[in-house]
This record gives C-alpha cells, sequence and structure tokens, in this order.
C-alpha cells in the first residue's frame, strides 16, 4: 500500500490500497483500515507500506475544525 504526500490544507492523507484505490484516512483510522483490508501486514514495515513522505505525520487537526 502506497501514502500520499503530506498536506496542509487536509486533516487526511490519501492511502492506497491495492485492489481497493484511494481512500482519504485520519491517523486514527489507518490502522484499523489495514487490519481490516489485509490483516498479515505490518503498518509499521516500510516494505509493505510506503510513505512518499513524512512517514506517520498528519497535519494538525484539532476538534470543531472543518
Amino acid at each position: 500500500m502506497e501514502i500520499a504526500e503530506y498536506r496542509t490544507d487536509s486533516r487526511y492523507r490519501l492511502v492506497h490500497f491495492r485492489g481497493a484505490g484511494w481512500e482519504p484516512l485520519a491517523p486514527e483510522e489507518l490502522e484499523p483500515r489495514i487490519k481490516q483490508l489485509f490483516p498479515e501486514v505490518d503498518p509499521h514495515d516500510p516494505g509493505q507500506v510506503v510513505w512518499a513522505d513524512r512517514p506517520w505525520e498528519w497535519p494538525a487537526w484539532h476538534p470543531g475544525e472543518a
């Protein structure tokens, strides 16, 4: 799977799952979604999850913001 580049205009990062397409995910959604689609994948293994930049970073977001 592939994680798209970091953008400051969204709280989400686009994630590409082979066979399932692209999905916008918030940080708390990433690992559960990986485990749902691909239970055998280790989300922290750079050989299985490729980050375009800034691994495990998301733009700052606070509840109540659009």
